[in-house]
């Protein structure tokens, strides 16, 4: 199969993210680049869009922006389904799958049966096109009810090289670390957890090293483990840690504090206990997300599961193509050392825009006045403003203006900032009353003290019922995805709250 025998993902909506052009999605998997192309594979139900049924779709891209959608990749049977998991590309043939020559790409995936999970392998040697579940399956199997999401890397330490994959006990919280000659054959190195938020069950997990602040003398090791629920925002969410991985143990540079031998599943932990932990997203939609292997490390790239499992399966679906969930706009990722001292993970949109920006300088901006300009239903929209003496900022989009008042007063998102607590906070319940009923809940994020921002908002119509926002500020050291109604158009309201706001302007671009 060549990519010219494949139809295209649809292109009117979403224009930048993707979402296949029918049935239920949800997070991603396999994520691998491989001869100038990027892989995305992701759950997926070939018969509907509920979840059920549970394959691996498959969507490739030679820019992250545009998609071509495929035939399922990976099929479930009777003995299972196709759950989360990761691909490789076996340089060296180490599985005996292909040749030296033409390497084969890997999948080692979640066989879920009812009350047994265990990982299995399939291979492809066509270069992703199409599988074979290999005849030893399962390759990894605990006998456990919830052992799940194998995510595998080439580790290689300059004296030693074998294969590590990092899955979870859910349950437990725990994360387990095996290592492989073969890709086949699997020995138990160590394990991770239960420590720091363990509010929900853990999923999706991933590891990779990242230097800090570039420096190739300063390399850390960053683990991602979601977790459903517990999430920062509520319901779903992901947590990352930083820290140094041996080889076979990880550890973290600042350790969390283990709940005690048996998880408190009773605890709420509070706000102020959340976000002393690193999150990769403070909004309620970005979940699982996981990075595309193949890449150079400075070129280590995120995608996550735009979506909620608090309210995923209610979200309404296109009627003349039933169709539920997208992706996060991919994500380049970095680490940085920080004001306080503290290491961060950093985060960069990877997708174009369509042509020359939209400047508007918006100029002095007082607490009494507001200054609007038309958004476009898809693209990145671009805050910069000195607070000066005002108590903070407040963007608002969506709805039609008021004339008279100027003021968007029906506006469908509202991002506001207050300097005094540090946080921007995002309502998205206006005009929600036909959503799911968490859309009525704010979301919020701290940010580091500061009298000016420079934010970027991107803006993408998912359906005709539902839209996206993914907020960057702090040059994206704090990010905010929410799902939000439908932004078909209408303004971008921008307005000083209590004081004057100066050197205000917007960048406006439309997507591709």
């Amino acid at each position: 199969m060549t990519t010219t025998d494949l139809s295209p993902v649809r292109i009117e909506q979403p224009r930048m993210h993707f979402a296949p052009r029918r049935n239920w999605m949800n997070d991603p998997n396999g994520l691998v680049f491989h001869d100038g192309r990027y892989h995305l594979y992701f759950q997926y139900n070939p018969l509907g869009s509920v979840h059920g049924n549970i394959s691996w779709g498959h969507a490739t891209s030679t820019d992250l922006t545009r998609w071509v959608e495929h035939a399922p990749a990976i099929l479930w049977d009777d003995d299972a389904q196709i759950f989360s998991g990761s691909v490789v590309v076996d340089h060296g043939n180490t599985s005996g799958f292909g040749t030296d020559a033409a390497p084969p790409l890997v999948a080692i995936y979640t066989a879920a049966a009812p009350g047994h999970q265990a990982q299995s392998l399939a291979y492809s040697v066509d270069g992703g096109y199409t599988w074979t579940k290999y005849d030893g399956n399962p390759v990894l199997d605990r006998g456990t009810a919830d052992f799940r999401d194998p995510k595998v890397f080439r580790y290689d330490d300059g004296r030693d090289a074998y294969w590590v994959v990092v899955a979870v006990e859910a349950q437990d919280r725990q994360v387990l670390f095996h290592r492989s000659d073969d890709l086949k054959n699997w020995v138990f190195l160590s394990s991770y957890g239960p420590a720091g938020p363990v509010g929900g069950v853990w999923e999706c997990p991933d590891m990779f090293p990242l230097a800090v602040d570039g420096d190739d003398d300063d390399v850390r090791w960053v683990l991602l483990i979601s977790m459903n629920p517990g999430g920062i925002a509520g319901g779903s969410g992901t947590h990352y840690v930083v820290g140094q991985f041996d080889g076979v143990s990880f550890t973290s540079t600042e350790p969390h504090e283990a709940p005690g031998h048996e998880v408190d599943r009773a605890h709420t932990p509070t706000r102020a206990e959340l976000e002393r932990f690193g999150w990769i997203d403070f909004g309620r939609d970005c979940y699982a997300g996981v990075t595309f292997d193949g890449l150079a490390r400075r070129d280590r790239t995120l995608i996550a599961w735009m979506d909620n499992w608090e309210y995923a399966r209610e979200m309404p679906a296109d009627a003349s193509s039933p169709q539920r969930s997208g992706m996060t706009l991919p994500r380049r990722l970095s680490l940085v050392r920080g004001v306080d001292g503290a290491v961060r993970l950093r985060q960069r949109p990877v997708v174009r825009v369509e042509g020359e920006e939209h400047a508007v300088q918006l100029g002095r901006l007082d607490g009494t006045a507001a200054t609007e300009t038309r958004l476009a239903g898809a693209g990145r929209i671009r805050i910069a403003a000195t607070l000066g003496d005002a108590r903070g900022i407040e963007v608002r989009l969506g709805a039609g203006a008021d004339a008279g008042a100027g003021v968007n007063a029906g506006a469908i998102v509202t991002i506001r900032y207050d300097r005094a607590s540090g946080r921007i906070d995002l309502d998205r319940s206006a005009h929600a009353g036909h959503l799911p009923a968490a859309f009525s809940e704010g979301q919020s994020m701290p940010v580091d003290p500061a009298g000016r921002i420079e934010w970027e908002i991107w803006v993408d119509v998912l359906n005709d019922e539902v839209s996206s926002v993914e907020l960057f500020a702090q040059d994206g050291d704090r990010v905010m995805t929410a799902l939000v109604p439908a932004l078909s158009g209408g303004t971008v309201v921008v307005s000083a709250l209590g004081g004057v706001v100066s050197d205000a302007s917007l960048g406006i671009s439309s997507a591709l």
